[in-house]
């Protein structure tokens, strides 16, 4: 894992740079790329700075990209197939948001639920679907902003301090982390092939993002 971890800080040059490209990747985001930086040699703050900033800054991109894109792949044959089953399995987790009742309001109980959501720091609990959650309950771009920051900073405070916790077994932890992901993937892909599409005449009630 050592050879593994100066391997790829050599390619780029930087091990904060490279932690913070290592939390863009959908499924290891926060939680490992803070693991990967703690590996690196970075400090506490250091490694959970270039963490929190790469796997934040990732949600912009999410939030007005993904309703296009999955338009864009129902009009390619190979790919109308599975971009509906994916709009049906993001949709499907809104819906669970919208079921819960409080008195902070509809739009309220939907940005707690994606902040609650993402800042539980486990696979598939991150900004990625967090994110395409808040999309699919059909939230303001302004309305995402806190609970994304907010939630991502919990998230990387809780990994930070466990990582610290347990730094003398941080490559194990990291060994570990990479089989889950890939357990997690095939659950991912099993969940979005097994999820039925609604049909073209019942529209999920959703909104274009806006600022």
């Amino acid at each position: 894992m050592n050879n593994f971890i100066d391997a790829v800080n050599k390619v780029v040059g930087d091990p904060a740079l490279t932690s913070a490209l290592v939390a863009l990747i959908p499924l290891i985001e926060l939680k490992g790329a803070i693991l990967f930086a703690r590996a690196s040699g970075l400090t506490f703050f250091t490694a959970l700075g270039a963490s929190y900033l790469g796997s934040t800054i990732v949600f912009i991109p999410i939030f007005f990209l993904l309703r296009p894109i999955l338009n864009l792949m129902k009009k390619v044959k190979w790919f109308n197939s599975f971009a509906n089953k994916v709009e049906a399995y993001f949709q499907k987790k809104a819906d669970d948001v919208k079921k819960k009742k409080g008195r902070l309001g509809a739009d309220g109980i939907k940005i707690l639920g994606v902040l609650i959501f993402i800042a539980i720091p486990l696979p598939m609990t991150g900004v990625w679907t967090g994110t395409a959650i808040a999309v699919f309950l059909g939230l303001k771009f302004r309305q995402v902003i806190l609970p994304v920051l907010g939630g991502n900073l919990i998230a990387g405070l809780i990994i930070s301090v466990l990582a610290e916790l347990f730094l003398p077994y941080v490559d194990y932890i990291l060994y570990g982390l990479f089989a889950l992901v890939i357990v997690m993937l095939v659950i991912f892909i099993v969940k979005v092939a097994l999820t039925k599409p609604k049909k073209e005449n019942e529209e999920p009630g959703h909104h274009t993002p806006e600022e």
